[in-house]
């Protein structure tokens, strides 16, 4: 058994986890010293620059012209909107609680395969999602003062546009690798985000090194590297396996962060979240057991349990 769990492939699976986890303490960092935009760009144009090295060994095609504006969908909506409301959001929220709150993404996805693409909302779906949703207002509450966090809901509007780009990369992954897309978009996304250039530049003039490693590890660990060995993995796992390993993001950020930055969540927040990812589990179970009644899933390489950082 142990030597199963030393494998390659669970090895992979768990240091994608890690990887995903990591990534919002070290938000924390980098805004710190380098602001919301120039983080946001740097991490990008980092990760892009990595993928894009990776491409020609992992084999990545060049994307059709008929399938661009759906990779300028991803790319503005997972990427760069994404990358900026996260690191907005965390200025002021801590990194565990906004890892609870990202995780409610895929309900997002699952309502608007309903609205656009004729999805069927069965009983498991509607009550996951309410319970989702439920569970992140408390989450909103626990940072507000009788009210809404507004950087609570900032970075609900994160969720909103990851749950957006898992939605615009179905029909994709019909198509590319997980990889590919991740790829296509992160380079889409870069191209979004070349207006925070001069922002950037001012930035990373007077940013110390902490702020700068933290977004040198964002885009070479997290965004490049964990959507390497995320492919790696789920290639090579069952999909149940490499869907239920994701629920373990919100979970390794809490400790992650508390050992980095010394964060302690409130309970409330902790009750919270652990509804959201309960909500989103039970979606997540009609999905798996619906791919594997009707046809193979296609999109397996892409994260779907809950959303990366």
């Amino acid at each position: 058994m142990s030597t199963r769990i030393a494998s390659p492939r669970f090895l992979a699976l768990a240091g994608t986890v890690v990887l995903w986890a990591s990534a919002f303490p070290a938000i924390r960092v980098g805004i710190d010293g380098l602001g919301v935009a120039a983080l946001s760009f740097l991490r990008l144009l980092i990760a892009a620059v990595a993928l894009l090295a990776v491409a020609p060994f992992a084999k990545v095609r060049l994307p059709r012209r008929g399938d661009l504006p759906l990779i300028t969908l991803c790319g503005a909506t997972g990427m760069t909107a994404y990358q900026v409301l996260l690191n907005w959001g965390e200025v002021h929220v801590e990194a565990g609680t906004a890892s609870l709150l990202i995780a409610i993404a895929p309900v997002f996805s699952v309502l608007l395969g309903s609205l656009f693409l004729g999805e069927r909302l069965t009983r498991d779906i509607v009550v996951g999602s309410v319970v989702a949703l439920a569970g992140a207002a408390v989450v909103s509450l626990a940072r507000g003062t009788g009210g809404f966090s507004v950087s609570a809901l900032v970075i609900l509007a994160a969720a909103v546009v990851q749950g957006v780009y898992h939605f615009a990369s179905k029909p994709l992954l019909r198509h590319y690798t997980g990889l590919e897309v991740a790829t296509y978009a992160m380079v889409a996304g870069t191209v979004f985000a070349l207006p925070l250039i001069p922002a950037t530049w001012q930035a990373t003039v007077h940013a110390p090194a902490a702020a700068l490693a933290s977004a040198a590890y964002l885009g070479l660990l997290p965004s490049a590297l964990g959507f390497v060995i995320w492919a790696y993995a789920v290639a090579r796992l069952p999909l149940a396996v490499s869907t239920a390993a994701l629920y373990l993001v919100p979970p390794v950020a809490l400790i992650v962060s508390f050992v980095w930055l010394a964060e302690v969540p409130r309970p409330v927040a902790l009750a919270g979240g652990a509804i959201s990812v309960a909500g989103v589990i039970l979606i997540s179970r009609h999905k798996q057991n619906r791919h594997l009644v009707n046809a193979p899933a296609v999109d397996a390489s892409e994260p779907q349990g809950a959303a990366c950082a």
